[in-house]
């Protein structure tokens, strides 16, 4: 079949090569448009667009899939889009110009979690199994019929970033798999069951530790919201973010929510059940730093987090 994929950040570029490396023809690329990155703000292309480059396939940039956009999808005459992680909607009458229509690679277990952050939302939530699932596009978020889908445990350590790398290899070799399975007229799809839950896009107040908070929860968050957006305290009003994070050993001693301990070698925080130990911080305006080196500079008398 002739494809045409839609996908904008690293995590679509293993579901990218996978169709490249398959008996099917990648015909275009559709992406968001560069960004401006770093301190100077330079335009940068996509991982997306970078890979496509390197494989010498011709690139849509598009914010938003809008009729010029549409027009100029359509041209390149494909039989099936894939989408993953592209960042907007497919509407009518590009939702319709393929032959097999659109395809879209999903990481999480449909229903549950459907929405832009559906990985985070999983580990904030405090589940225990997710998968990657690909299912038929239609109007209606995220909601149309299953062709396939893995599960996978999430690690009780795991941050939003780890697993989703993970899930971005096994779910190209699951959008593949579907892919090949339409192409032969073998591929069947089940509607969706169960209630739906939702798991939009997350913002900064999403990010801030709430240290009166149980454990699990302080550290679900902190998990669910690294890399990004980025998990965040403050003390004195001053922003810190917590860049790594671990529960605490079983012989530190019982603090009070946001309650500091700093000793030799590592910083203890209270919440509202047991403490966690903070790894690796970055204070407004300072670089990255061993938890323990930041510690050891705080001025005399600083005894908590804001809470």
């Amino acid at each position: 079949m002739r494809l045409i994929f839609a996908g904008t950040p690293a995590v679509a570029v293993p579901s990218l090569d996978a169709l490249v490396a398959g008996p099917h023809e990648v015909v275009a690329v559709v992406t968001r448009p560069d960004a401006p990155l770093g301190r100077k703000r330079v335009l940068t292309p996509s991982p997306v667009a970078a890979r496509a480059a390197e494989l010498g396939i011709p690139v849509v940039r598009a914010a938003r899939l809008d009729e010029a956009a549409t027009t100029e999808i359509v041209a390149f005459g494909a039989d099936l889009g894939v989408i993953v992680a592209y960042g907007g909607l497919v509407r009518e009458p590009l939702l319709s110009a393929p032959r097999h229509g659109w395809i879209n690679l999903h990481f999480s277990l449909l229903p549950r979690w459907r929405g832009a952050a559906p990985v985070q939302h999983a580990i904030i939530a405090g589940d225990a199994t997710t998968g990657a699932a690909v299912f038929q596009l239609v109007p209606g978020l995220d909601a149309g019929a299953v062709f396939d889908e893995i599960t996978r445990d999430v690690g009780a350590d795991e941050t939003a970033g780890e697993l989703l790398d993970a899930l971005s290899y096994s779910g190209a070799a699951l959008l593949a798999s579907v892919v090949d399975e339409i192409a032969a007229g073998t591929a069947v799809a089940r509607e969706q069951e169960g209630e739906p839950t939702l798991a939009p896009k997350l913002g900064q107040d999403d990010a801030r530790l709430d240290w009166t908070a149980p454990f699990d929860e302080v550290y679900n968050r902190f998990r669910g919201v690294t890399p990004e957006p980025g998990a965040f305290t403050t003390i004195a009003g001053n922003r810190l973010k917590v860049l790594e994070a671990r529960a605490a050993a079983d012989d530190a001693p019982d603090l009070e929510p946001g309650a500091l301990l700093v000793e030799r070698s590592r910083v203890l925080v209270g919440t509202g059940s047991r403490p966690l130990e903070l790894l690796r911080v970055q204070a407004a305006g300072k670089p990255a730093a061993a938890a323990a080196d930041w510690g050891r500079g705080l001025p005399p008398g600083t005894e908590r987090l804001d809470a």
